[in-house]
């Protein structure tokens, strides 16, 4: 058997993949720490016990690997298990990696995928899903109407996880979806936008007044840290944030319609998509 393993086979990428490539009629092998039990093709996956790899990996021949959340180095987990679905005969891995590396280690690991045979790398800017909660960014604006960033004026090419999981389904549809040697690609949306003027979009496509608060770095990783995330990622998240503000991060790239051919969503697309999550305030 063949077919394709979603790590993070529930999130806002790999579950959106996998209702791409079960259209496609391509088998599909859904990895989660908690599997659904009406779904046959669900199985237990989970980066902290690397006991769940290899049945997991199991008759694959392609791997989507979305590397552990909130993890300050991902190597010791994720390169153990690249290297046994090399021995396993798996013939191509897509990573969704970043293009704010987070992890210090994310550039390594980002080196080690495209060394593999058939190794891609996805580099995505800012996910708009981050204005939904339950991501601190969304939630603030859920419950207070309020945008918190230590990004200032600086902008991203915003992209809505649905192109990234195009863009991947496109590259593992079968394994010579993209023919080439192509091993890397930015993904973003089709236009910069500060957190401001995704604000005003937002405000002005669902009704709801949303302002933003402009705050340091140290200030930005307190509240990361009071939103539940551990005291060294967050500081890493807020060193991202504030990295946008210099504006080596505003780029765009024609990747997703290169890839799919369509041009991503744009953010007021997103916005109607999603209205009813910024509509209800929260307590």
């Amino acid at each position: 058997m063949t077919g394709v393993l979603v790590t993070g086979g529930t999130g806002n990428t790999g579950g959106e993949l996998v209702r791409l490539l079960r259209g496609r009629g391509v088998p599909v092998r859904v990895g989660s720490r908690t599997p659904a039990a009406d779904d046959p093709d669900a199985v237990r996956f989970d980066w902290a016990d690397p006991a769940t790899h290899p049945a997991a990996l199991a008759g694959q021949d392609r791997v989507f690997v979305v590397p552990p959340g909130r993890s300050l180095d991902p190597m010791p987990t994720v390169g153990p298990f690249l290297a046994r679905a090399r021995r396993l005969g798996v013939r191509k891995v897509v990573l969704l990696g970043s293009a704010i590396p987070l992890a210090p280690t994310a550039l390594e690991l980002a080196d080690q995928v495209r060394a593999l045979p058939g190794g891609v790398v996805l580099r995505p800017s800012g996910f708009m899903q981050n204005f939904l909660s339950p991501h601190p960014l969304g939630e603030g604006i859920r419950r207070d109407g309020e945008v918190r960033t230590a990004a200032g004026d600086g902008r991203l090419g915003w992209i809505d996880a649905r192109d990234i999981a195009a863009a991947a389904a496109t590259l593992l549809a079968d394994l010579d979806a993209v023919p080439g040697d192509r091993r890397d690609y930015l993904l973003t949306g089709p236009q910069s936008l500060s957190h401001q003027e995704a604000a005003e979009i937002i405000t002005a496509g669902t009704g709801r007044q949303v302002r933003v608060a402009h705050v340091s770095v140290d200030q930005q990783a307190a509240d990361r840290r009071a939103a539940g995330i551990p005291a060294g990622f967050a500081a890493i998240l807020a060193a991202a944030d504030a990295s946008v503000r210099t504006g080596r991060q505003n780029e765009l790239s024609t990747a997703v319609l290169d890839l799919t051919g369509h041009p991503p969503h744009t953010f007021t697309q997103f916005v109607r998509d999603h209205a009813p999550h910024w509509t209800t305030r929260g307590a």
